[in-house]
């Protein structure tokens, strides 16, 4: 079982860097949003439902939904994988550690204990961020939601 574990450590950290690398990713495209929605174009960008039911006049509250579902779910995926990846990778290197430490070599407990905790603080760094990203992406979709609801009904 051991050697089974230590097999997923590296996959583990290059998905950990992976959702790092997408949280600022997410980061700078929900700035890019924040800014479009502030100066609210005639093209409406940054309002992705909006524009949808411009090109699209005949969408259902229905599809409506299922867009704004889809659109958050790489964010809300991010973060709670994210957490769950950096626990993995804290409890991976944990075995070796302990496993040094009765054989009395510091440098390797030291070396396996920083990779534990590093990898937790940035998954959890991660998680933090897309998670701020997908909740007030979530209020402004609900927000477009209700103005297109005023629209059909006016």
């Amino acid at each position: 079982m051991y050697q089974i574990g230590q097999l997923f450590l590296f996959p583990v950290l290059v998905l950990v860097a992976a959702m790092f690398a997408y949280s600022f990713y997410a980061l700078g495209s929900f700035i890019l949003q924040a800014l479009q929605r502030r100066r609210r174009s005639q093209h409406l960008a940054g309002f992705p439902l909006l524009q949808h039911v411009r090109r699209n006049a005949e969408a259902s509250s229905d599809e409506l939904d299922l867009l704004a579902h889809k659109l958050l779910e790489p964010a809300r995926i991010a973060s709670r994988i994210a957490p769950m990846l950096g626990l993995i990778g804290t409890m991976i290197p944990m075995g070796p550690a302990l496993k040094s430490l009765t054989d009395g070599n510091l440098a390797k407990v030291s070396g396996n204990l920083t990779v534990a905790f590093s990898v937790v603080i940035i998954a959890l760094i991660a998680a933090s961020i897309t998670y701020w990203i997908a909740n007030v992406q979530r209020r402004w979709l609900a927000e477009e939601l209700v103005e297109i609801q005023k629209e059909k009904t006016a």
